[in-house]
């Protein structure tokens, strides 16, 4: 049976810590509905039982951004869902409102310092938590971690930083047409 809280508790920031995998999901009023897989480990935090944050990394798209930039309030609805896939049994989600911030922003040293920032970091999501639902996990299969890929940070590690910034610089639209801000500044890690 799924419980709710309003906060993130000792008990779910510990779950947390331990997985190596989790997704979040966006939706705009209109077009698809984004569902993302992140990795690597270190690459998220809770800030407080009520924010958390995740660093993001230059990829194929930027739908979560576009995605939370759309919303007629000042921030997206974001849910993240973390599972268990050992023994334990459990699913996690946090359902909130979030936002994108970038290197040029203002806010960006403050943001970033809890982060060990990873070649290719476009920006990192802070995401105010709203509610927290667990549910069993029942029908989550087990499964065990090998080693994380080292595809995206090898990719980032070789860019060139310039034009790293020039491709970069030219996504600055979601698939469904929103508009997204890109970095202006390449992160070497």
């Amino acid at each position: 049976m799924a419980e709710f809280t309003d906060r993130l508790t000792d008990k779910h920031i510990a779950f947390i810590a331990k997985q190596p995998v989790f997704f979040t999901a966006t939706a705009a009023a209109e077009g698809r509905i984004n569902l993302s897989p992140k990795g690597y480990a270190d690459t998220f935090r809770v800030l407080s039982e009520t924010q958390v944050a995740y660093l993001d990394f230059g990829g194929s798209g930027n739908e979560t951004h576009a995605h939370l930039a759309a919303a007629q309030t000042d921030r997206g609805r974001i849910t993240i869902m973390f599972c268990a896939f050992d023994r334990s049994a459990l699913i996690l989600r946090l359902y909130g409102r979030g936002r994108a911030v970038l290197p040029q922003d203002g806010d960006w040293d403050t943001v970033a310092a809890p982060f060990t920032l990873l070649p290719g970091t476009r920006q990192i999501f802070v995401i105010d938590v709203e509610s927290v639902q667990t549910s069993c996990g029942w029908g989550v299969p087990m499964m065990e971690l090998q080693h994380e890929r080292d595809t995206l940070q090898k990719y980032h590690r070789q860019a060139d930083p310039a034009l790293w910034v020039e491709k970069f610089q030219q996504r600055t639209r979601s698939i469904d047409g929103l508009p997204a801000r890109p970095t202006d500044r390449f992160i070497a890690g």
